[in-house]
């Protein structure tokens, strides 16, 4: 399962400083509407895989003839990118489709759209039922989309939902949204196998696929060479990447893929998320060990320390199994960053169960975590096989209890690095002052530090050194 920030007490300590905040408003950066006749406005929820979905919406867009627009109140066309993970995602993005229909009443010929995971699950209610949208179109049908905005301008309901088991927009050149020009996010497969018991995405977004990998290494160096110095690699489960290059009889896995991405040039970092603790394999952690600019950094979602529930969860991996795949990335990659995703409240969860979550956090040490309680999302093999028996308030507390453990933790991590000195990619400006560079490092750790008169610029990269911190946030300076 790919990250999710939409509804989660989330303690990522790029949270203050990241170019890209997910949940928000997201809308091109470039406002080109002068160029078109027409324009768009998109918002997007949930996951890193919905920005780049957004992206690709954007494009196929673009070639219709529509401009980008920040401002909704001048959009022909808005479209909100849904995400079904967690129940107050889905009431965020309700509250925005009754003030779009609002504004919708007051321009006429206004067109209002749900892509994405909430589209293929609330489709009838959407359209019929509370009359909120015109278009209606799931992850795999954005091609789709120019014959279904015809057909809503000409006052047709427009749905495409289907699933696919071959759709991966491999050939589609993503329009960057609301980039800082130095990160980006690169799509390297869709869909998921795994059916945890209290995730919808296997439902929403189907079965694994895919995309060549001459694709991708093709977009990530198109990528460099317009300037940019990051990318993240994106599949609901990036270690399940497996590609046949039937032309050249090679079989490509994702460690192979990432050494690909790897070696288009040393100045190009690589991130990737999701990973699966049962799939990520000792090759995978050797090639991020080898190459420098393959980011000391894993996102190893546990969701509970406890290897009941994770049975119940259908996880596959027992509390034990976890903790030697720990040990190992540790062992092979000493200073590599890890984080994690954690569920509190899942059904039948006990203290004891929820004290082993608080344990193996402290044995993991993770640098931050995304945390949220557990709430039943329909149709998931979790609401048709276990009862939701934990009672809200208990759900609550348990999630405060984690998240205090994880302050500890992120506050320890960085006290830590204090006195260090870091390889810091530049991203932007820091949020809270012009005169102060933000960039991250290899194990993701956010920086801020000041300018001072050396003439950097973003995409560089510089030494800092690590003067103080936050819980968040690392404090530091340029070396000499």
């Amino acid at each position: 399962m790919i990250d999710y920030v939409s509804d989660k007490i989330s303690l990522n300590n790029r949270d203050n400083h990241d170019e890209k905040r997910q949940g928000e408003a997201y809308a091109p950066f470039q406002n080109d509407t002068n160029q078109y006749a027409k324009k768009f406005f998109i918002e997007s929820y949930g996951c890193a895989m919905n920005f780049a979905d957004s992206e690709i919406v954007a494009s196929i867009l673009h070639k219709e003839g529509f401009g980008a627009t920040k401002n909704e109140n001048e959009a022909d066309l808005i479209f909100i990118n849904t995400c079904s993970i967690r129940e107050k995602a889905e009431q965020t993005v309700r509250k925005r489709l009754t003030e779009f229909k609002k504004l919708k009443n007051k321009k006429k010929g206004l067109l209002v759209g749900v892509l994405g995971c909430m589209a293929e699950r609330l489709k009838a209610k959407l359209l019929e039922e509370e009359k909120l949208v015109d278009i209606v179109v799931g992850p795999d049908a954005y091609r789709s989309l120019p014959t279904l905005v015809e057909e809503a301008g000409n006052g047709q309901k427009s749905v495409n939902v289907l699933l696919s088991r071959e759709e991966t927009y491999a050939d589609i050149s993503p329009v960057r949204m609301d980039s800082n020009g130095v990160t980006a996010f690169v799509s390297i497969m869709r869909g998921c196998n795994n059916m945890c018991s209290f995730c919808v995405v296997p439902f929403t977004r189907g079965r694994e696929r895919s995309r060549p990998a001459a694709s991708i290494v093709k977009e990530c160096t198109d990528l460099f060479n317009e300037g940019y110095r990051e990318v993240t690699l994106l599949g609901q489960n990036v270690d399940s990447y497996h590609f046949i290059n039937e032309a050249e009889n090679e079989t490509i896995t994702f460690a192979k893929l990432l050494e690909k991405v790897a070696l288009i040039s040393p100045l190009l970092r690589v991130r990737f998320s999701t990973s699966h603790p049962k799939d990520i394999t000792d090759e995978v952690l050797y090639t991020i060990a080898k190459y420098d600019n393959v980011c000391n950094y894993i996102h190893l979602p546990v969701q509970s320390g406890s290897t009941r529930i994770l049975q119940l969860m259908n996880r596959t991996y027992t509390r034990e199994w976890y903790k030697a795949k720990v040990n190992r990335i540790k062992e092979i990659i000493p200073d590599c960053g890890i984080s994690a995703d954690i569920i509190t409240g899942f059904c039948t969860e006990d203290e004891e169960d929820h004290q082993q979550t608080l344990s193996m956090m402290q044995f993991a040490q993770y640098d931050y975590s995304y945390m949220f309680y557990y709430s039943e999302r329909p149709g998931t093999l979790a609401q048709k096989r276990y009862e939701d028996d934990v009672p809200l308030e208990i759900k609550k507390r348990r999630l405060q209890e984690v998240v205090s453990v994880q302050n500890e933790l992120s506050l320890q991590s960085n006290q830590k690095d204090i006195g260090k000195t870091f390889n810091i990619l530049i991203e932007g400006d820091s949020k809270k002052s012009d005169t102060d560079w933000m960039g991250r490092s290899s194990q993701g750790k956010v920086f801020v530090f000041p300018k001072g008169e050396q003439p950097f610029k973003k995409g560089d990269y510089v030494l800092v050194k690590a003067l103080d911190c936050t819980q968040g946030t690392m404090l530091g300076e340029i070396t000499k």
